[in-house]
């Protein structure tokens, strides 16, 4: 019975985007209370929120589509016409809109790329490995409300974990370091802000629109990603880390030198350089500065203590 009430509670966030306790609670003959704790055992696997307030409700994230897999192409037919059947028999709304969004689940799980927008000059995946296209429709929705003009209501973590609603009018999305950003005026802050789109929760269109406020390329932190201090550091590459290395550093900064491939380059030194390096295994050997070596080999030590 329980199971049956949750996955009833999340199609109808599927349809209405936005549902009250007391419609669960009457539609399943349960307490508040239950309605709640319902809401709390899904939001562990499904961006679902309680937004307070005269226009409250239980909201799921706009960008939220159902796992692939989630059902197979036969369910999927049988559960399409299921809600033709019903819709014959009963013409409500809701039939309807559950059956388009199965069927944009099924084109969406044939696409064989989740792309961020259009084929033109360049093309953009915007998934991460092994995304199931959450962050993807993320990244679409973003450019929608872009185009639109349409104000979000977003669940953020902030760098240090702490989980806050913000309502942002998204003007521009920003791909630094393979990092999607975007460039947004905060009506909590009241000022522009960049927030990373791998930290927001989840995302819910607004009835509002906003009229672009003007703002310059300059006018965005790019010093965010950077740092004054840097450091000179040469490297030795093998075989196994030679095309990550390229990608990183540059082609252009990889050489080969008496038969094993090395770089110079100057990087910045901050936090996530000893990490960036780590994360290339034994395939990138630091030989210069002596103190970068060393970072490196406490960060390595942590690790294999852990192990």
């Amino acid at each position: 019975m329980k199971f049956e009430i949750l996955l009833s509670i999340l199609f109808d966030l599927l349809i209405k985007r936005k549902i009250t306790a007391s419609y669960i609670a009457e539609k399943h003959e349960i307490s508040p209370r239950t309605v709640y704790r319902y809401i709390d055992e899904l939001s562990f696997n499904v961006p679902i929120y309680v937004k307070r307030g005269r226009d409250g409700g239980i909201c799921i994230s706009d960008n939220y589509k159902l796992p692939v897999g989630f059902m197979t192409a036969e369910e999927y037919e049988s559960a399409i016409e299921a809600l033709s059947a019903m819709y014959s028999q009963l013409p409500e709304e809701r039939f309807l809109a559950a059956q388009r969004k199965l069927s944009a689940q099924v084109k969406a799980e044939a696409r064989d790329l989740v792309l961020s927008d259009d084929i033109g000059n360049i093309l953009v995946d915007g998934g991460t490995w092994g995304d199931t296209r959450t962050f993807s429709e993320k990244i679409r929705l973003l450019q929608e409300c872009l185009k639109g003009n349409t104000v979000i209501e977003i669940e953020y973590y902030s760098r240090a974990g702490v989980k806050t609603q913000r309502k942002i009018e998204p003007h521009v999305l920003v791909f630094k370091q393979n990092v999607w950003y975007v460039y947004a005026f905060c009506h909590k802050q009241r000022a522009f802000r960049l927030f990373r789109v791998g930290r927001i929760v989840s995302t819910l269109k607004t009835e509002e629109t906003f009229r672009k406020r003007p703002f310059r390329r300059e006018d965005i932190p790019l010093n965010y990603w950077t740092t004054e201090k840097t450091v000179n550091a040469e490297f030795e590459i093998s075989e196994s880390a030679f095309a990550d290395a390229q990608d990183w550093l540059g082609v252009e900064n990889v050489r080969l030198v008496h038969g094993k491939w090395h770089a110079s380059v100057t990087l910045p030194d901050d936090e996530s350089l000893v990490q960036k390096i780590v994360s290339l295994g034994a395939g990138m050997r630091v030989l210069a500065p002596q103190e970068l070596q060393a970072r490196v080999k406490k960060t390595a030590l942590k690790i294999a203590e852990q192990y």
